[in-house]
Order: structure tokens, then sequence, then C-alpha cells
């Protein structure tokens, strides 16, 4: 079910781009402007919160936060106001007091938070522009940073996004210090026979590059970067230890780490069951 409203969040927000824009980047700003909604930036020392929705009578505002000095990351927070403004039912439930205060960035636990998230991506990043630039570019964290330029996005929600559109087995991991906070996968990785899903702030497993990377914060606030071989068991529960690779990036002011997981190539399922068929059994 939580997958059904995601999707018809992003959808919302492919929708709002297509009406404005044929190429990208999508411009919020000028969306907003579009819409007659008066839009303004936050001081930077305003970092409690992504941004804020304001209604008077007819009259909308947007606020959007400066503390992090990212284009990307400045255009999701007025995207994500932009799908507080656009998801049926958030105006009258969350402007009730006239002004509402977000968090954005996939970070909170709450629907309607959540909703924006999503909204903001399809947005930014509809798949009928963002899916042939995909095709274009090459792979894991080197297509990614390319299509982040490309779409004037934060690199931790152009990896997400990455990692929805993307036919290859990807997972996107994003952790600070020695704490995962959160892991999207591609549908290729869920495809894998017993994998399971990483829970939110589970710790980082030790035997992997991010972990290592993560043990000196300059990594992170100078955006180092790293990459290396690892194994999908060392990160995920799954019936069969497929070799992968880690690529590893510092985001800078934002604290954390993005991780790349990805699988060149998985066997199909009869492989898989024939695999099976010659795993012996012994009994005890």
């Amino acid at each position: 079910m939580d997958e059904i409203w995601r999707r018809t969040a992003t959808k919302l927000g492919e929708e709002l781009a297509r009406e404005h824009f044929n190429s990208l980047p999508i411009d919020p700003l000028q969306i907003a402007k579009n819409l007659g909604i008066e839009v303004e930036a936050l001081p930077p020392e305003k970092k409690t919160v992504s941004g804020t929705l304001v209604q008077a009578g007819n009259f909308f505002g947007i606020q959007y936060a400066t503390y992090i000095e990212s284009l990307g990351f400045q255009n999701f927070c007025i995207a994500h106001e932009l799908g507080h403004y656009s998801i049926p039912g958030h105006p009258e439930k969350l402007l009730a007091s006239g002004i509402h205060e977000s968090h954005a960035g996939f970070t909170s636990s709450d629907r309607c938070e959540q909703e924006a998230d999503h909204f903001a991506a399809g947005l930014l990043m509809p798949s009928f522009l963002f899916d042939p630039a995909m095709d274009k570019a090459q792979s894991g964290l080197t297509a990614i940073a390319s299509l982040s330029s490309l779409c004037s996005t934060s690199l931790t929600a152009t990896a997400i996004r990455y990692a929805q559109r993307t036919p290859d087995a990807v997972a996107v991991i994003i952790s600070e210090g020695n704490i995962i906070k959160y892991c999207f996968m591609s549908d290729e990785l869920k495809e894998i026979r017993g994998l399971s899903w990483i829970r939110k702030d589970t710790p980082l497993p030790r035997d992997t590059a991010t972990y290592r990377f993560n043990q000196l914060q300059d990594n992170v606030l100078k955006g180092a970067a790293t990459d290396g071989e690892t194994n999908l068991s060392s990160w995920f529960d799954c019936d069969q230890p497929f070799d992968a690779y880690e690529e590893v990036k510092g985001l800078g002011q934002y604290m954390r780490t993005l991780t790349v997981i990805s699988i060149d190539e998985l066997p199909d399922e009869e492989d898989e069951d024939l695999i099976e068929s010659w795993t012996p059994r012994f009994r005890n």
C-alpha cells in the first residue's frame, strides 16, 4: 500500500513538470511563479526546517532553506513545498494555522512529508525526461553525478531517483557515522530471492569500504570518494553471496555519506534453481 501512494505522489510531480517544461533542468522557482506563488529564501541561520508553505486567504507563499549552499538542495526544498501545495488534502491538513514547516529530504517518517519528497523527485526528475538521460549516462556513481548536474538536483535526491528508475541491480544507502539512515533498492535488486531490506538506523557493516571511510570525518566534509569490491551478503541477508561493487562519496555539508552498491549481472531464475538443486543437504 505504501508503494501505491509513493508512486501516486511521484506521478503528480511528473504531471506538473510536464505542464511547464519539456527539457531538463526543471526550475521549481519558475513553476511557483507561474502558479502565482511568492517565493523567498530563508536566512542561512534558519536550520531547523527545509522550508515553509504559507497561506493567507487565496495567497500562497513558499520559503526555502539556504543553510546548505547547494542549488540542488534548494531546488528540492522548493519542489517539496510545491508538493504540499499540489497534493490533494495537504493544504487542508497542514495549513489550518496558515503556515506549515517542512522537513524534506527523505528523513521524516510523516506520511505527508514523504509524499512531498516523492512529489519533488517526480517534479525535478520526471521519468519522461530522466529515463532517456539515464540511458545515455554510464552507470553507478558516475551516472548519478552526471544526472545530478543535468537536473540541478542534489547527489542524494538523484541517487534515490536513479535507484527507482534504473533497470540495473542497485542499492543506494545513506549513512551518518556508523549508522545507516535509509536505503533505496532498484526493482531489479528487489527481485533477488531471499533478500531482506536494510532497516533504518541499523549499524554499518564493519567489513565495508563505507564503514572505513566514515571513520574519518574529513572524508565526509571534504566530499572525498572511494570504491572497491564488496559482497551483497555484507549488506543484506540474502540466499546467495553475490559479488558487488561499492562506491562511496562524502556529502559535505549534509554530514552524510552516499553509498552505491551495484551488481553487474544477476543469474536468471533457472540458474538459481540449478544452483539450489546442486546444493548438498547434510543431516545432523
